[in-house]
């Protein structure tokens, strides 16, 4: 118990820059508290006494603000950050190394009984604050969730996935082993470099290819206007403002 303890302990410390030291880590970190208090509910629960794990999981939540179901698994070296506003479904399960941010959700969209109802998070797993993953799929190794996005379907592993509906924007190129933790990039709240949206890119393209033609016209009418051909419906059609639509889309 004592040495899963110092093994979370150093977790997050490790990806913490304001974790200043273990005492503090122990005392002022629920995201620490809410695994703790998980540990015996799931214990209860494994031991048929599931009244017990429900009323040590509401107590962790009314403690901590993360409210985590005693039937769910939860790895080794997990880092909630923050943490108020956590669900944890049922028959969710959370992947060794995990990070989750404040206000995430692993929820379900089924109302069987007995079905694997909540998603399954792989190894490395960083999910953004405010995000839900709704539903019994996988969301890969290494994989990020932007913040606020809404999964509803598989994640692959090491790839990014932001918006409402979730799309996947790109795959990441770092290791999410537990031994090369220190060295990866660390994406705080799932966001990467560059992660525009994809819809957002789309319509980038699309403003700038236009403008591109409309600079291609404006060279064929000098040079019409220069060969003496009166072109006075082009000249009366104004400028194409790609900047301001640009402008619009972000």
């Amino acid at each position: 118990m004592f040495g899963r303890l110092r093994e979370d302990i150093a977790s997050i410390r490790a990806r913490d820059p304001a974790a200043r030291n273990s005492w503090e880590v122990l005392t002022c970190y629920p995201g620490l508290h809410a695994l703790i208090l998980h540990r015996w509910a799931k214990a209860c629960w494994q031991a048929q006494l599931k009244w017990l794990g429900r009323f040590i999981s509401q107590l962790g939540r009314m403690l901590t603000g993360i409210e985590i179901h005693p039937g769910a698994t939860i790895g080794r070296r997990v880092f909630i950050d923050h943490g108020m506003g956590v669900v944890i479904g049922e028959t969710a399960i959370v992947g060794d190394d995990s990070t989750i941010y404040q206000g995430v959700t692993l929820g379900g969209t089924s109302l069987v009984k007995g079905a694997k109802r909540h998603p399954t998070l792989g190894r490395g797993v960083i999910i953004g604050a405010g995000a839900k993953v709704l539903g019994g799929f996988t969301v890969g190794d290494g994989a990020k969730v932007g913040s606020n996005a809404v999964v509803t379907k598989e994640v692959p592993a090491g790839t990014t996935a932001v918006g409402n509906p979730a799309r996947i924007i790109e795959r990441n190129t770092v290791s999410a082993e537990p031994d090369q933790a220190a060295a990866r990039l660390f994406a705080a709240y799932g966001v990467m470099p560059n992660g525009d949206d994809p819809l957002s890119k789309a319509l980038h393209g699309l403003i700038n290819q236009v403008a591109a033609q409309e600079q291609q016209l404006q060279v064929m009418l000098a040079a019409l206007q220069g060969a003496g051909i009166g072109c006075r419906r082009l000249e009366e059609a104004g400028q194409f403002d790609a900047a301001q639509l640009n402008r619009l889309v972000d």
